[in-house]
């Protein structure tokens, strides 16, 4: 039988979602900052900026020397299983977990609550 090679070059959060969830975050942050959190050259962080601005996901204009950004309210996912539903959840998500990947502190008042934490009504799988 065939070994299947192993895939790591993948990861549940595109660049795309990251560099959105930076600029709700941030409205001011720099394009460096961006590529370098993601990793990518500020081109490549570039051209994800002007992809989500051409898709309606944010709008770009400046403030003295510095580019400002904004998430447009109310817009939705793209892939047709999800289209139903407003990007603004999944941003408040990344925007509540550390970037260094320490742990949230319980008191913490942006930690998300695990879904074992909310009333079983709210469980998904109640």
């Amino acid at each position: 039988m065939e070994q299947m090679e192993r895939r790591s070059s993948w990861t549940f959060v595109t660049n795309h979602a990251r560099i959105l969830a930076m600029i709700f975050r941030d409205p001011e942050i720099r394009l460096r900052d961006m590529a370098a959190a993601c990793q990518v050259t500020e081109r490549a962080a570039l051209a994800i900026v002007t992809d989500l601005e051409n898709a309606g996901y944010l709008t770009r204009g400046r403030r003295g020397r510095r580019n400002h950004y904004q998430v447009t309210p109310g817009t939705l996912f793209r892939h047709p299983a999800e289209g139903q539903h407003e990007i603004t959840a999944l941003l408040q998500l990344l925007v509540a977990l550390d970037p260094s990947g320490a742990a949230p502190s319980p008191e913490s008042p942006t930690r998300p609550a695990h879904p074992t934490e909310l009333p079983s009504r709210h469980h998904p799988f109640a």
